[in-house]
């Protein structure tokens, strides 16, 4: 596996690919990940993991967190020295399928890796790239075209027979067109990749727009939720709700697309007395602790930190909501699956994502379209906060959690590695 960032990173990517090593070493299969080097105090202990294939890195935000390695021939030769080695010390199989959980130099560097070797290459796509440049860099539009070129240079495309664009889509679907297979983890985005031509090279037809009703060409597999700790957590969490004010959890990176400032905001705005509690970390802590000092929300904000997963899950099946704010982003929005799992309703602002989540969840705003506003948001809180006061919450999917078990989408993920190496 080939990801952006190491797998011991904050990331729902991340998440996934370690649950999936684990999963699938389970069933009998060999790992190893490789990505970027890790910095700061936890560096040491993720080297020690022979699984993990650790490439030079630079740290490239504040905090160490997240880091990147420069993909091109100098890193090809120490990816492929470094396996050989590790081939040779630890007695492993040859690798047969490279899966490419990347969108960036992961992406690049493991689509070189597979056409060095003559590999079948499985390509997840995780990232609406297009959303997330908008809502992390300045002069998106000139950002995408820079992307593009060092997409093509890296990756050997020369010229294009029909021309692609410069976009975000035509990312995506240079990515797609070297790979065997195409997975993503929720149906409307496999729909979004086969509207814009993004599908496995050979058979299905690129750029030709599909009915949104028929079945994806795109295989949908879901990240799913470690069988183990979610019955952990079951057995955890409160049979019945304490009385108190409603308790509310925002979890995840804290980057602008994922929206935890408008809904600081919104928190404020809409006078709710709740305790809300924010996982994670990232580049907008501190900006989000000083809205928070300046806008004196009714509600009590606790800033926890970066979690174990195990703990993550626990703090969800204990609260009252989840709360997600990010628009057009995630391509699943992992948080609000283990929250229903775990039988906790979420706030909504995504219509995607509340589409594929079914019921058991408050939507922000009142139309079929997204409303990025912080009234709709402050609104939708206190719609929850009113419901749960009153003892009547949105029940979430039953199905969610038998359908969202690791076990499971670790085994269709194999189906695909099977398929693409006949």
């Amino acid at each position: 596996m080939f990801g952006d960032q190491h797998a011991e990173t904050l990331g729902g990517a991340q998440v996934s690919m370690r649950l999936q090593r684990r999963f699938l070493e389970k069933a009998g299969h060999t790992v190893t990940i490789v990505a970027p080097a890790m910095h700061g105090p936890r560096a040491r202990a993720a080297a020690a993991d022979a699984s993990y294939l650790d490439l030079p890195s630079i740290p490239i935000t504040f905090d160490r967190e997240y880091s990147m390695t420069w993909p091109g021939a100098r890193t090809d030769r120490r990816l492929d020295a470094a396996l050989r080695r590790l081939l040779d010390d630890t007695g492993r199989p040859p690798v047969d399928v490279v899966h490419v959980q990347a969108d960036f130099w992961g992406a690049f560097i493991g689509h070189r890796f597979a056409q060095r070797h003559g590999l079948p290459v499985v390509h997840t796509m995780h990232n609406r790239v297009d959303v997330g440049i908008q809502a992390t860099a300045p002069f998106p539009k000139l950002v995408l075209r820079v992307l593009n070129a060092w997409q093509r240079r890296t990756l050997g495309v020369k010229a294009e027979a029909k021309p692609v664009g410069r976009d975000g889509w035509a990312y995506l679907r240079r990515l797609a067109n070297r790979s065997d297979a195409v997975t993503t983890p929720s149906s409307h985005f496999a729909h979004r990749l086969e509207a814009h031509g993004a599908v496995p090279r050979g058979d299905h037809g690129a750029g030709v727009p599909r009915d949104v009703a028929a079945a994806p060409t795109v295989d949908v597999i879901w990240n799913g939720i470690d069988d183990e700790l979610l019955e952990r957590a079951l057995d955890t969490a409160p049979a019945v709700r304490v009385p108190g004010p409603p308790r509310f959890v925002w979890l995840g990176r804290m980057s602008p697309e994922k929206r935890l400032l408008p809904f600081l905001e919104a928190l404020a705005e809409s006078g709710v007395e709740a305790e809300v509690e924010i996982i994670g970390g990232g580049g907008q802590l501190g900006a989000a602790r000083r809205l928070v000092e300046k806008l004196r929300p009714r509600a009590t904000v606790t800033f926890a930190g970066r979690m174990p997963y195990a703990e993550t899950l626990r703090r969800i099946a204990a609260a009252d909501a989840v709360v997600q704010t990010s628009i057009g982003f995630e391509t699943q929005g992992m948080t609000i699956f283990e929250a229903a799992s775990l039988g906790t309703p979420a706030v909504v602002s995504d219509p995607d994502l509340a589409e594929e989540l079914g019921s058991g969840y408050w939507p922000v705003g009142g139309g079929p379209d997204a409303d990025p506003s912080i009234r709709a948001l402050a609104e939708a809180l206190r719609a929850a906060a009113s419901d749960i006061a009153a003892g009547t919450p949105r029940t979430p999917d039953p199905t969610v959690r038998e359908r969202f078990r690791q076990s499971s989408r670790t085994a269709a993920m194999a189906e695909v590695y099977e398929r693409v190496r006949a």
